[in-house]
């Protein structure tokens, strides 16, 4: 990796295994098995709260720990494991994630006490911040350019199928068989996953070793920072709302439990959809990508504020938002993939850790403002915080330009990494 002591040392470290196979699309698939896996694991408890709670004699907002805690982690986990095996082959650190989620739902479903599930779970968010790290940024190293943002949009499909499959298919296993049994369930699919993973990556060696001192040179870069400020305001925004989206559409005149339950599976499949359109568009111009979804979102929010009264429009608009929001994910890995293509990993880490704290932080805000305002103010909070990501993007630049500019001081090293 490239010192910042001097401009002529900054190109002496080459390039090293591009990770690119003659069947590339297998190995993108496992990877999109892996954040589907994370992400249902980090979901489960949702679902599961009520019986969790009874099960280990604790009270809901208790048991509510095991949703929160894996975020907090993988928000922290995020950066710093790609520094701690900065010289580990991807392929086996992700294995290597993947049987350590499995261990951790084995712990999960055997917890006797609150304190070990949340044990169990904060290992969870190890591997939720270890896997999104390193597997969003893959799809430029598997695959040929022209086609990566295809590649990395099947990857975080993953994330999307899992709201709108995974986390369902849990609770239902969990209503039927015991809580249990779904975490059970969900650490024989990591196995299988990291089975998979083993058989379909090929090597990967990383391209640059990631240390500390990289991450404050990528946030020095405006193009860096201005697109992971953008990504939290979007996913803070929408956090905000979407958690407290039921109590929205319960003010719908008519609208019933089960009637809701299938506008959000509506929602859900509007953000698969999403993922790939926003992919598509990411793929040729990351940044009016994220200028099209900041204004989206941020629109379709606050016009779920007067919609209140009409179910036709409350359902297009939830859709809308489904759509628009699905893009937030791969469009700004895209971003960031273009602001510093050598330095992909550590963006990728970055990413990780600003989105889940956005997820964390948005929950928390929409609670705060819910409890104090009601659900109308939290539609304004949410949408207001994602407009808000119009400016940070314009102000950010082009993120291609950026880099072409300045190629490798978002990779570099602080000046005493060598020693």
């Amino acid at each position: 990796m490239p010192s910042t002591s001097s401009p002529s040392s900054m190109t002496t470290v080459p390039e090293t295994g591009t990770g690119r196979t003659a069947r590339p699309w297998p190995a993108v698939l496992a990877l999109a098995t892996a954040t589907f896996s994370v992400v249902t694991t980090e979901m489960l408890p949702v679902g599961l709260l009520t019986s969790l709670g009874t099960g280990l004699h604790v009270s809901a907002g208790t048991a509510g720990l095991a949703v929160t805690l894996p975020g907090l982690v993988a928000a922290a986990s995020a950066p710093l494991l790609p520094v701690a095996a900065r010289r580990a082959d991807r392929r086996t650190v992700l294995c290597a994630l993947l049987i350590l989620l499995a261990a951790a739902n084995v712990l999960s479903a055997l917890a006797p006490h609150i304190a070990v599930l949340l044990l169990a779970r904060a290992l969870v968010g190890v591997c939720i911040g270890g896997v999104w790290a390193i597997a969003a940024g893959l799809g430029t190293r598997l695959v040929a350019p022209d086609r990566a943002g295809r590649a990395t949009a099947l990857i975080f499909s993953g994330i999307a199928v899992a709201s709108v499959l995974g986390v369902p298919a849990g609770t239902l296993l969990g209503s039927l068989a015991g809580w249990r049994w779904a975490f059970a369930a969900l650490a024989v699919l990591a196995v299988a996953v990291a089975g998979a993973l083993a058989l379909a990556l090929p090597p990967l060696p990383p391209e640059r070793p990631v240390r500390l001192g990289t991450f404050p040179a990528l946030l020095r870069t405006p193009v860096v920072s201005g697109g992971l400020l953008a990504t939290a305001l979007l996913v803070t925004g929408h956090f905000t709302a979407y958690t407290y989206v039921r109590p929205v559409l319960e003010r719908v005149p008519g609208l019933g439990a089960g009637t809701i339950s299938t506008l959000l599976l509506g929602y859900g499949l509007a953000g698969v959809a999403g993922t790939f359109a926003g992919g598509w568009l990411a793929a040729r111009d990351p940044r009016r990508a994220l200028l099209v979804i900041a204004a989206g979102l941020g629109t379709v929010v606050l016009l779920m504020v007067p919609a209140a009264g009409s179910l036709a429009a409350s359902t297009l608009l939830l859709v809308v938002w489904g759509l628009v929001y699905g893009g937030v994910s791969v469009s700004a890995q895209n971003w960031l993939s273009a602001a510093a293509p050598r330095a992909r990993e550590a963006g990728s880490a970055l990413f990780a850790g600003v989105f889940n704290t956005g997820i964390a932080l948005g929950a928390f805000t929409g609670g705060r403002v819910a409890d104090a305002l009601g659900p109308t103010a939290v539609l304004c909070v949410g949408g207001g915080l994602a407009l808000l990501a119009l400016p940070a993007v314009v102000r950010a630049g082009r993120p291609g330009a950026g880099a072409a500019r300045r190629p490798d001081t978002a990779g570099a090293e602080d000046p005493g990494a060598r020693a």
